[in-house]
């Protein structure tokens, strides 16, 4: 079937409101085969009735709905820049400053189904192991109830650990489990996962070293980002970082927040910043 004007306006219109998610005209064969394909899944069986439960404000037709529009693509070691860039200049550079305490923070924003977080923690592993004696917290949220159950779960399909996973990392921090790939306990213990809705108020958070909140924001409207960032940057410390997506930019949205391109990677940090980023030769 097709979606009426009406139908698809009203859930564009829901969508922005609830999850600050824009969908452009001319995509109303997205809203249609996503909630066509939930309505399958579920007790209300067609488009129709689904639409009928959300006018109705039934909460859990509305978490389900927002789940299906949103896109939860991710990979292990996604880009490779920014990880490289944390690897040989930041994390230095940040255990240097931070000696006295021993402490890091790193929130991941959109964290999706996990890869983000827990390829940080193998990188910090391996790379890092004096690390073992600090306090390093991975705090992962995401929207999707679905997808963090997932991440919590720290399973894989082949398919899912072929996509930019090393072959040595596959072996040292994953058991095989029947037709999947289970992330060693060590591992997924690191990284906590809980929900949050960017565009609504966030819970009580402390301030963070790193923040990455890559390839998200290109779903939100203009005035959405300008909350985030405002938000992002109240909660980063002044020699902290930030990571967006390729495609994405405070350029426009944020004058507080500054760019340091490195490798062809930009990296962002408040205006006020005290120290510059050093760049490894």
């Amino acid at each position: 079937m097709s979606i009426s004007t009406q139908d698809f306006d009203y859930v564009r219109a829901f969508l922005c409101d609830t999850a600050g998610i824009v969908i452009d005209k001319g995509k109303e064969y997205l809203v249609d085969s996503r909630l066509s394909m939930l309505a399958a899944r579920t007790k209300h069986l067609t488009f129709d009735a689904l639409l009928r439960a959300l006018r109705a404000a039934d909460p859990e037709v509305r978490r389900l709905a927002i789940e299906a529009m949103t896109t939860n693509e991710t990979t292990f070691f996604r880009d490779v820049g920014p990880f490289e860039i944390l690897r040989k200049n930041i994390l230095p550079q940040l255990m240097t400053d931070r000696a006295a305490t021993r402490e890091l923070r790193f929130w991941y924003g959109a964290s999706s189904t996990g890869q983000e977080p827990y390829s940080m923690v193998m990188m910090l592993h391996e790379h890092f192991p004096q690390l073992a004696t600090w306090k390093v917290t991975h705090y992962a949220t995401d929207i999707n109830l679905e997808v963090l159950a997932k991440a919590r779960s720290g399973r894989y399909s082949q398919i899912e650990m072929n996509r930019g996973l090393p072959a040595n990392y596959l072996v040292k921090y994953f058991n095989k489990c029947g037709v999947e790939w289970e992330l060693k306990p060590e591992v997924r213990r690191c990284v906590q996962f809980e929900q949050l809705n960017l565009v609504k108020q966030w819970p009580q958070l402390p301030s963070f070293d790193i923040v990455m909140l890559r390839n998200v924001m290109i779903y939100f409207d203009v005035e959405a980002k300008k909350q985030i960032l405002g938000k992002i940057r109240s909660h980063l410390v002044p020699d902290g970082y930030l990571f967006l997506g390729t495609a994405e930019s405070t350029l426009g949205l944020d004058d507080q927040f500054r760019s340091s391109p490195v490798d062809r990677v930009s990296v962002y940090r408040r205006a006020d910043a005290a120290s510059t980023l050093r760049v490894a030769s």
